[in-house]
Formats: C-alpha cells, structure tokens, sequence
C-alpha cells in the first residue's frame, strides 16, 4: 500500500505535465497566429492616429480661415452701412441742392437761365 500514494502521486504529476506541455503548446501555436494580426493592427492604429492628427491640424487651419473669414464679413458690413449713411447724407445734399435750383426763376433763355443757376450754385 506504500506504493499507491507515489504512484497515484506520479499520475497526477504526469497530467499535469501533461497540461502544462498542452496549454504551453496552445500558447506557442496562438502567438504563431494573432501575433501577424497583431502587428498590422499596431501598424493601422499608428496610420491612424498619424492621419488623426494631420486631420486636427487641418481642421484647426479651416477654423481659423472661417473665423478670420467671419472678422473680414463683419467689417465689409460695418464698412457698408457706414457707406449707406454717407450715401444718403451726400443724396440729401445734392437732393437739396436739385430742389434750391429748381425753385429758383429766372427770365429769358432757358439753357442761359439753367447755366447761370448752375454757375451761381457751383460758385463760378
């Protein structure tokens, strides 16, 4: 009876080498397979993040270009409502001065009368 627990002891050492020979083979024969996949995907993931940041850049690029687009449109619509007001300042001054000569009479000779108007209104 001495020799059942060695034996029996042998037995359970033997399956467990026997294990440990398996999942050491499975191991080896699973990095054999995944470890091509692997390394194209690191491969991808680096072309990614590389083309990430080339798209951050650029899309930093175009919004700046928007906002300095947006700046330029805001002052083209300053610049042309100061342009309108102006516009219809001067109108009204040549309004004004179209109506002093229209009222103005003179006698004789239409085309002589208009230009002595115009001359007098010019200052000449």
């Amino acid at each position: 009876m001495i020799d059942f627990p060695w034996k029996a002891a042998g037995l359970v050492l033997a399956a467990l080498l026997l294990v440990a020979v398996g999942a050491g083979g499975g191991v080896w024969l699973a990095a054999g397979h995944y470890r091509p996949l692997l390394d194209q995907a690191a491969q991808d993931l680096t072309a990614c993040r590389a083309a990430r940041g080339n798209l951050e850049a650029l899309v930093g690029d175009q919004n700046a270009a928007i906002a300095g687009l947006a700046n330029q449109a805001e002052q083209r619509q300053a610049n042309a409502a100061h342009a309108v007001a102006d516009a219809q300042q001067q109108a009204g001054q040549h309004f004004a001065a179209a109506q002093r000569l229209q009222q103005e009479r003179t006698e004789g000779d239409q085309c002589t009368a208009a230009e002595a108007v115009i001359d007098k209104e010019l200052g000449l």
